[in-house]
């Protein structure tokens, strides 16, 4: 303990706990007491006549504090008057006579009571360094009374009347506002250099937060005298603009705009009652910028405007049949759409989606449609879009708010019966600031878009008469209640035939026009087309084609230009010096036998992909292994067809042991690009027996179906996409599931009459029909080129969609 003070004999006294105060000794103070234990405590101090121990509390919070809950050091007080208060309150004051600790609560009933040890204060010496510090304190204490207006000048007369440096840091402390705790450190120092030491920094720290406050109160005063400048600066222009009929003209020019647009009623009283509140602001206000842009955006939409509609059949199919090649189903179907049409001119809520892999002319069939029909054509991107707002609107009162992209659509074909093309649908996104796909819900719904509000319009705006059309790549990724809505219409890839075609009457035509040249200065061969498409190309569609045709046009006009030649003829062997070295070379491997390779048939979103599966038998201990980035549903494939022919080993000629001596490792080739689905069961099956026997796999063949554990062989889906790589990849033979038997009506007939398509049950159909070795197995179905079919027993219908071998 300091050798700065002493510490003199305990006394036993009442002691009142203080919540949000501390009492300095030598002070004289007065509060409030409402705790009736503190009131009993100051009865029985002023019945004895004996001082109290005024002590804080740690925390406010507890209404009946014991002794952790109290500071040890506290004020030894006398009272010097108590006075009773409306509502059993009572008012209180009390001189601090010194420092004391409270050495134990000796009972808390009927009042604290403890046993309290005054501390004598410490003996001074005016130092130098003490005279600074008190010199410094009285400064630092006039700063702080000429930034706080509350403070009485006679604390800082008493304050600098003061020579002694603890009572000076007791009284400063006790009189200007800080935190309790703050006030408790200086209590409990008990050395008086030490105490005004730590009372300068406090009052260092409470001198800023006021320079701070004053700041900030000047600051507030400044925008407030600015702000009332702007107001009167805006009373004069008013008035300004009043005498000279300006601001009158823009609301009377608005009016006139409402008067003449045919609104509707609800619409017509909503922008008339933004326009009276335009009128009542300032011409340069904030307020006022929202509200004409409002006004603008809805004066701007074509309100009761519509093109008159052309629905003739006959028109549609010369429109398109200019612009499309093939494509026969799904102009049939356009053209069923447009009978309804013509017929039936008010029906509504028909939404056409075309779906189908990229390049194939989803979008120019929705474009010939809008100029056969004399539609205005708006086109709305939805790739990517994962903003609910983007669809509905932003609220018009935030910054740089517009409508949504269905009313901008509206605005940009300025009709009410515009054909709009949402493109590529599939391709919507979602987050945190909502499912576009549902906002779409309104839209694309007969019944509600009649009505559709968009939230920066706040009125309804009517969708019925809109014609729209989706496209998308494929319908897997797009919610259920959204493609419910939607009538799906499939467009499959082209044929090389077809594109032959394509490119000859569209493709080739328009590249020669872009490019500055005459059919007479180039001319493509049949033969270089056929070409260009089987080694440059490998795609669905004919966007990559098309851009290998813009090449040779380039090509051809840079030798025109150079005066190499005024006419030019490209034939297959001049394609080389044109497109550089093929891209693309058949797959000759598919068409050789091969011991333990199938060619398996794989959907995707962009067509039909031809997959091989291999299978490598090693001596093991009956591990399997499965490679090439594969789904879950295409190993559960792999480990089915191998209980299969565990199964069937005998009549295989398999080792019945086979699965305990040997490692099976099968492989997917392109092991960057994920696979699944089930779809490949049958080839896997197959792979595995030629593996095992060591008995090659018939050349030209391909196959797609899933199998089970007892060899059934099940349909499959995408089997328009899936013969055409076939066909592509000049493949003579596909074997397929018999269910899949009503699905050849949809292949395209090229490719009817260039495969043939062998149609089994049972995985040891397959095995007979794949593998250069006889197997025991009923005798298969085959459609295709062979013209006589056997007539078999109707089967089940096939789940639609069916299941997918995707890559």
């Amino acid at each position: 303990m300091s050798k700065e003070w002493d510490i003199l004999d305990t006394s036993t006294m009442p002691v009142i706990a203080l919540r949000g105060l501390t009492v300095f000794p030598n002070v004289l103070i007065h509060f409030e007491v409402a705790r009736e234990t503190s009131v009993r405590a100051l009865e029985a101090a002023m019945a004895a006549g004996s001082p109290v121990f005024l002590v804080g509390q740690k925390d406010i919070g507890v209404e009946e504090p014991e002794a952790d809950d109290l500071y040890q050091v506290g004020t030894i007080s006398d009272i010097r008057q108590i006075l009773r208060m409306p509502g059993d309150n009572v008012r209180v004051m009390v001189e601090g006579r010194a420092r004391g600790r409270l050495v134990q609560l000796l009972r808390a009933e009927p009042y604290l009571e403890g046993e309290v040890r005054e501390i004598s204060p410490a003996p001074v010496r005016i130092s130098a360094k003490m005279e600074a510090l008190m010199r410094a304190a009285y400064e630092l204490f006039q700063n702080y009374g000429e930034l706080s207006p509350k403070l009485s000048p006679d604390l800082l007369v008493h304050v600098l009347a003061s020579q002694d440096p603890g009572h000076i840091a007791d009284y400063i402390a006790q009189n200007i506002p800080m935190r309790n705790t703050d006030k408790q450190t200086v209590l409990e120092e008990l050395r008086p250099a030490r105490r005004l030491e730590k009372l300068y920094h406090l009052l260092e720290r409470e001198v800023e937060i006021l320079s701070l406050d004053q700041e900030i109160q000047e600051r507030a005063r400044e925008q407030m005298s600015e702000h009332q400048r702007d107001y009167y600066l805006r009373e004069q222009i008013k008035a300004i603009q009043a005498e000279l009929g300006e601001e009158a003209d823009e609301i009377e020019e608005y009016r006139e705009k409402i008067a003449r647009a045919k609104l509707p009623g609800q619409v017509r009283e909503k922008l008339n009652r933004e326009l009276g509140r335009l009128a009542k602001q300032g011409y340069s206000s904030a307020e006022s910028s929202v509200l004409r842009n409002y006004l603008d955006i809805c004066l701007e939409l074509p309100w009761g405007k519509s093109t008159r509609e052309k629905i003739n059949v006959d028109a549609v199919r010369k429109a398109l049949d200019r612009d499309h090649f093939g494509l026969e189903k799904v102009k049939k179907r356009i053209l069923e759409f447009v009978a309804v049409k013509q017929l039936a001119p008010q029906l509504k809520g028909q939404i056409i989606c075309l779906a189908g892999p990229p390049g194939v002319g989803k979008t120019s069939i929705a474009m010939s449609m809008a100029r056969a029909m004399n539609r205005k054509l708006a086109r709305v991107s939805l790739g990517g879009v994962s903003d609910e707002a983007e669809i509905r609107g932003h609220r018009k009162t935030y910054v740089g708010a517009m409508p949504g992209r269905i009313i901008n659509a509206i605005n940009q074909a300025q009709s009410c019966n515009p054909l709009i093309l949402l493109d590529e649908i599939d391709k919507l996104g979602y987050d945190h600031r909502g499912d576009p796909a549902s906002a779409l819900l309104e839209v694309l719904d007969g019944e509600q878009n009649a009505s559709f509000r968009d939230n920066f319009l706040e009125v309804p705006f009517d969708l019925s008469d809109v014609l729209f059309i989706t496209t998308a790549n494929t319908t897997d990724t797009i919610p259920r209640p959204l493609l419910d809505r939607m009538e799906i219409i499939e467009l499959s890839s082209y044929t090389d035939e077809e594109k032959v075609q394509i490119s000859k009457r569209h493709l080739l035509p328009k590249e020669l026009k872009r490019h500055g040249l005459t059919k007479a200065q180039l001319k493509v061969s049949d033969g270089a087309l056929r070409e260009l498409i089987a080694s440059y190309t490998r795609e669905s569609g004919v966007r990559v084609l098309e851009r290998r045709l813009a090449a040779v046009c380039r090509r051809a006009a840079m030798k025109v230009v150079s005066e190499e030649a005024t006419a030019l003829k490209v034939t297959e062997k001049d394609l080389e010096e044109y497109l550089g070295v093929p891209r693309y070379h058949p797959e000759r491997q598919a068409l050789e036998e091969r011991v333990g390779v199938v060619n398996g048939l794989a959907w995707t979103s962009v067509g039909g992909e031809l997959l091989e599966v291999e299978v490598n038998v090693i001596s093991g201990s009956g591990k399997v292994e499965l490679t090439g980035n594969l789904g879950d549903v295409m190993k559960e494939s792999a480990h089915a067809a191998l209980s299969f022919i565990r199964s069937q080993a005998d009549r295989l000629g398999i080792p019945a042991d086979f699965y305990k001596e040997k490692d099976i490792h099968v492989h997917f080739p392109e092991g960057a690009v994920p696979k699944d689905g089930p779809s490949a069961g049958i080839a896997i099956t197959t792979a595995m027996v030629s593996a095992l026997t060591g008995t090659p796999v018939r050349r030209g063949l391909a196959m797609t179906g899933e199998v089970t554990l007892r060899g059934r062989v099940l349909p499959i889906g995408g089997l328009k996409e899936k013969t055409m790589a076939a066909f592509r990849n000049g493949i003579k033979t596909v074997i397929i599931p018999a269910d899949n038997d009503k699905d050849l009506e949809e292949i395209d007939q090229t490719v009817r009459k260039a495969l043939q398509f062998i149609l089994v049950e049972r995985a040891d159909q397959v095995l007979a029909q794949a593998l250069n070795r006889p197997v025991e197995a009923p005798v298969p179905r085959r459609r295709g080129r062979p013209r006589k079919t056997e007539e078999l027993p109707a089967v089940p219908p096939a789940p639609e969609g069916g299941s997918r071998l995707r890559q």
